[in-house]
């Protein structure tokens, strides 16, 4: 692998995490259990499909083969997606939705404060533009876990069940192979392994906050950055995908 496929993968991984959890977040648009959170929620979407766009945009160009950010986004396989299980996984109950938000606006947080520092002049302009939302998301996210969990008794049960189901995915948020290290090598990547400690320290100061449990077990799934996914992709990329593959090259 040379650094210009190890660049355009390392791309793609941040493009398919915003592209597919935006996607999931839209779903609830018209379903907010306020219409404040609902207008909250939809917003936080189009945030992360304007990060994917512009990631996508950069992906296409570093490829060089005849992809745009539409045919990347609309006409690939689910074992060409390269983003963490976590963000495909369904959206659940609202305690669903905050929490797996939660704990990926937290690393993206940490992730583009440091991309920002990239040798890469776009991926650094990226991170300086989404960092600006991103932060906004963990604001968000850490207030509603606080409220849920700080909440009534079935709040915090529900929110608390949410933490353990998803935990066992937030793992992979650190994953690194090969591409990470020959960018690394480049100053291009982020140094995920020094994510870690900070993104731990904050979820723990949110959860004793709101008198949450973090899960016990330090079981983890992963191989989404490597295209294995769970059931759930296949289903959301069918809706997804619908109009683009129903009509090829329509234009609006």
């Amino acid at each position: 692998m040379n650094q210009q496929e190890a660049l355009f993968e390392y791309t793609l991984r941040i493009a398919d995490d915003s592209l597919i959890l935006g996607h999931r977040v839209s779903e609830w648009c018209g379903h907010g259990p306020i219409l404040e959170e609902d207008i909250a929620l939809t917003n936080i979407a189009l945030d992360l499909v304007g990060q994917a766009t512009n990631l996508l945009d950069y992906a296409a160009l570093v490829e060089n083969n005849g992809r745009d950010a539409d045919t990347l986004a609309f006409l690939r396989y689910d074992r060409d997606y390269r983003n963490t299980l976590l963000v495909e996984q369904q959206n659940g109950d609202f305690g669903m939705t905050i929490a797996r938000q939660f704990f990926f606006d937290i690393f993206r947080r940490l992730f583009f404060e440091a991309l920002q520092k990239s040798t890469d002049a776009t991926l650094s302009a990226i991170a300086e533009k989404s960092l600006k939302e991103t932060k906004y998301h963990v604001k968000h996210s850490s207030e509603w876990m606080i409220r849920l969990g700080d909440g009534t008794e079935e709040s915090r049960q529900r929110v608390q069940e949410a933490v353990d189901t998803l935990w066992r995915y937030t793992g992979e948020l650190f994953y690194t192979d090969e591409v990470d290290q020959l960018l690394l090598s480049a100053q291009i990547a982020v140094d995920l392994e020094a994510l870690k400690a900070p993104w731990m320290s904050y979820v723990q100061e949110i959860f004793s906050e709101a008198t949450l449990e973090i899960p016990a077990h330090n079981w983890q799934q992963g191989g989404g950055r490597k295209g294995i996914h769970s059931e759930h992709l296949g289903y959301l990329l069918a809706e997804m995908q619908y109009m683009q593959r129903a009509y090829p090259g329509m234009e609006w």
